[in-house]
């Protein structure tokens, strides 16, 4: 059994990967300032309540359960509000990691898996993205995961620390047992935003941008299951190498449009879904589409419940059947 600290382990990613890792056996110390988090997420271990950049905090945890590695989520995300509190973002996600990596020096943990995200690589130069590709972030968000990956990097050749970072694209879907959900407040992402207009709690949803070279004219992404996400999490882990960093893609490996999601979620919900017509988002690429050949030859793994109607239909029946019983189970 491997003793996990999860920092941001109460949040949408991080609460599934703790019940990954319970699954396979170890045990996930989840460490969460409650910002974005939720107590009734925490189902798998101990919730130790402290800021990333507590490094008092940090210490009292890592004393207290004495973890073997390190995952760490905990981070702002939001790409318009990094736009509008930049430096907000950078003493979050930076100097957060900044004192991460000094609390885990400091107590002997020699490995972690950082939650990064595709934001790091900006408008790509190429499709499908690829690992090896420039990192030319165009928000402050993206520049602080890549600022993260930096210093990761960074102390894996001055101090032998074994790091892996894992380069989200699209997230979405819930835990198929019913037990977990994506639950934003506020809600930024595609999916849920699309479910809550099928379910009539928001009137409508905004397509900004009908006119892209793309087949239907709107963008192109792609979305992966959270549990696949997890799954990779947990094999990552497991492949730290002291004095070795390394970074890998996770995604689906093809894209689908925001018209083919709308579509998809009417047929999956049985539900009409009326949108809107709204102006490009600057910054917004035309397509984002993942290579993710080396996360399934290195970290043997494959995103095997990410198929468009799987992420909808998951996160559909959280949204509609689990999610208040969920949170009811946790609060008795």
């Amino acid at each position: 059994m491997v003793r996990v600290l999860v920092a941001g382990g109460a949040g949408y990613i991080g609460s599934h990967t703790c019940k990954a890792l319970a699954r396979a056996g170890h045990l996930p110390i989840v460490y969460d300032n409650l910002h974005t988090g939720h107590p009734w997420a925490v189902k798998w271990g101990p919730l130790f309540q402290g800021d990333i950049n507590d490094p008092v905090a940090l210490g009292a945890a890592i004393r207290e359960h004495r973890p073997d590695a390190v995952i760490n989520f905990a981070a702002l995300a939001y790409v318009g509000e990094s736009m509008a509190e930049p430096t907000r973002y950078y003493r979050a996600n930076v100097a957060g990691m900044i004192t991460l990596v000094e609390v885990m020096r400091a107590h002997g943990i020699g490995s972690i898996v950082f939650s990064s995200s595709c934001a790091t690589y900006g408008i790509p130069e190429r499709l499908p993205v690829v690992e090896g590709m420039c990192q030319r972030p165009i928000n402050p968000y993206g520049r602080t995961k890549l600022m993260g990956e930096e210093i990761l990097r960074d102390a894996c050749a001055a101090h032998g620390l074994g790091a892996i970072s894992l380069r989200y694209f699209n997230a979405g879907g819930a835990d198929p047992e019913g037990e977990l959900g994506e639950e934003h407040d506020p809600e930024t992402h595609l999916i849920p935003l699309v479910l809550q207009a099928a379910h009539g709690t928001r009137a409508s949803i905004s397509v900004f941008g009908t006119d892209y070279d793309t087949h239907d004219g709107t963008c192109v992404r792609d979305y992966v299951h959270v549990t696949d996400l997890a799954a990779a999490h947990v094999s990552a882990l497991m492949r730290c190498k002291p004095g070795t960093y390394q970074a890998y893609n996770l995604g689906a490996g093809y894209g689908a449009s925001i018209g083919e999601i709308i579509a998809r979620a009417r047929v999956v919900t049985g539900r009409n879904i009326r949108t809107v017509e709204a102006p490009r988002r600057p910054g917004d690429p035309p397509v984002l589409v993942a290579d993710v050949s080396a996360a399934r030859k290195a970290l043997d793994w494959s995103p095997a419940h990410s198929s468009i109607d799987d992420i909808i239909r998951s996160a559909w029946t959280w949204m509609t059947e689990s999610r208040s019983g969920a949170m009811q189970a946790k609060a008795r």
